[in-house]
C-alpha cells in the first residue's frame, strides 16, 4: 500500500512526519533522526497493524524519506510502537481556557 507522508518538523538532523493511508486516513508517525553513520527511527502505529505492514511501511520510509536524504548510511535502525491515540495535548489549549475566564472577569475579578 502506497503511504502519504506530511512533514511536520524538521531540525538540522531530524525530521518527523504523519503517516496516512490512501483514504487520507492518519496511521502513524515516524521521528527520524539523523547521524554521520546511522540512521534512527522510531516509527508508532495503530495497534491493529500486522507484522507484514509494518515491513512495507519500513520500507517505503526508507526508500522515499532517508535514502533520499542520507543515501551513504551505514544502517536504518527502526523501533516500532503499536498502540492507539489518546490525544493531542497543547499549552495553546490551555492558554484559550484562561482567555476565556479572563473574559468573564472585570479587571481580573469575576462578575
Amino acid at each position: 500500500m502506497p503511504y502519504r507522508f506530511e512533514r511536520e518538523a524538521r531540525t538540522p538532523y531530524s525530521e518527523v512526519f504523519i503517516i496516512e493511508d490512501e483514504e487520507g486516513n492518519e496511521v502513524g508517525r515516524v521521528d527520524i533522526h539523523f547521524t554521520p553513520s546511522v540512521t534512527y527511527a522510531t516509527l508508532c502505529v495503530q495497534d491493529g497493524m500486522d507484522e507484514e505492514a509494518v515491513q512495507d511501511l519500513i520500507s517505503q520510509i526508507d526508500e522515499r524519506l532517508v535514502m533520499t536524504t542520507d543515501p551513504y548510511r551505514e544502517d536504518f535502525v527502526v523501533t516500532v510502537w503499536k498502540g492507539r491515540e489518546a490525544g493531542v495535548y497543547s499549552d495553546e489549549d490551555e492558554e484559550t481556557e484562561e482567555e476565556l475566564d479572563f473574559e468573564d472577569t472585570d479587571n481580573g475579578h469575576r462578575r
